[in-house]
């Protein structure tokens, strides 16, 4: 898709995050830069970065770059501000495990950098003592610079792969469901969900996609249907219900959808809708495929019913798509974002690392 650059990348020059704002596609490509963690926070809370593993990345490019403009006297003045930082970072969005997962790692780097210098953890009360200056802060940016990048190359290579391991699933005429975007939006470059179709296309492979338009926020009509369109892959826009009429008429023969956090017994959380669409595709004998990153894997989730499913304002159903309100002004409005689709319903879980099928509980352990 020649006509997108990448979802997000550090400017090097002038140490700024830049990212595409996904609220104005399909109708303007706006590209903003941040430096601020009010902004920061506001972009992942927004939806103006969104995608669990673009949230992940975006988060480790952010917390580099705070940490290039954090002040104190001392050491431990700076991790202080760093994982206070973090913290408010991670409130922004409770459901994809990617965001707590690269502040973590961003985190976890800020640990081996003191224990290896100064031969004391990031929360141990000596660092008060340890003046920090220009030497010290430059070494500071290198390492979180480069543990940033790591993780933002790491997501391309991922997904990449995620779409090797899941072209075996493609057949030359098949039909081919997704549902929200899991696409090269919702990533750095080549998505996870439409990794295999994007690679199929590549390799000449002829079929056609259809995008559920993705209630409430439209993510499949906004920005599946676009990006598919733009790499000149053949894509029908539908609304979510009208998904068993098409797999009534067969025109469905697999269903590629991403997921925000897998629990342990391989139960998904995913874009609302989803449930719904495994339940349908499973009368139909659609198989059922999850394209996720290892990072998207929670192994301290026994199941999906401890899945914490983050609650949108009202305003997304009622106002955002209307000149007018639509419905009556004092309605009761049920906006969830996400929900949770049983291991039961689902034909295999496509990762980097691998296709997981059969004893889900048993074989996420296994790759962990």
């Amino acid at each position: 898709m020649s006509e997108l650059v990448d979802t997000l990348w550090l400017d090097e020059e002038t140490n700024e995050v830049k990212y595409i704002d996904q609220t104005k596609l399909p109708n303007e490509l706006l590209i903003k830069s941040t430096i601020n963690l009010d902004d920061m926070f506001t972009a992942i809370a927004k939806l103006e970065v969104r995608g669990a593993p673009a949230i992940g990345v975006f988060a480790a490019l952010s917390m580099y770059v705070l940490g290039v403009r954090i002040d104190g006297a001392t050491l431990g003045d700076y991790v202080k501000e760093y994982i206070r930082c973090s913290n408010h970072l991670e409130s922004a969005r409770p459901t994809a495990v990617n965001l707590s997962w690269a502040l973590n790692e961003m985190i976890k780097e800020l640990d081996r950098f003191t224990m290896h210098r100064f031969q004391c953890s990031y929360d141990s009360k000596s660092l008060f003592d340890i003046i920090l200056d220009d030497t010290l802060r430059g070494n500071l940016a290198y390492v979180l610079k480069t543990k940033a990048l790591h993780i933002w190359e790491n997501d391309i290579q991922v997904c990449k792969t995620i779409g090797e391991n899941g072209i075996q699933f493609i057949h030359e005429g098949d039909g081919i469901l997704t549902h929200c975007n899991a696409g090269r939006l919702a990533t750095v470059r080549y998505g996870t969900a439409t990794a295999p179709i994007y690679l199929a296309h590549e390799n000449g492979m002829q079929f056609k996609v259809f995008c559920d338009e993705t209630r409430p926020l439209l993510q499949g009509a906004r920005l599946t249907a676009y990006e598919l369109m733009e790499s000149g892959i053949d894509t029908t826009l539908q609304c979510d219900n009208m998904v068993a009429s098409l797999m009534a008429s067969g025109q469905i023969n697999e269903v590629f959808v991403g997921c925000d956090r897998v629990a342990a017994n391989g139960d998904v959380a995913n874009k609302i809708g989803t449930n719904g669409l495994a339940i349908i595709a499973k009368h139909y004998n659609v198989p059922v495929y999850i394209c996720a990153p290892t990072s998207s894997i929670d192994m301290s989730i026994p199941s999906g019913k401890d899945i914490v499913i983050e609650q949108r304002n009202a305003s997304e159903v009622t106002k955002m798509w209307y000149n007018n309100e639509m419905s009556h002004e004092k309605v009761k409005v049920y906006n969830p974002a996400f929900d949770v689709t049983s291991h039961e319903l689902i034909s295999a879980i496509i990762t980097e690392k691998g296709v997981i099928t059969g004893d889900y509980a048993k074989e996420l352990e296994k790759i962990m």
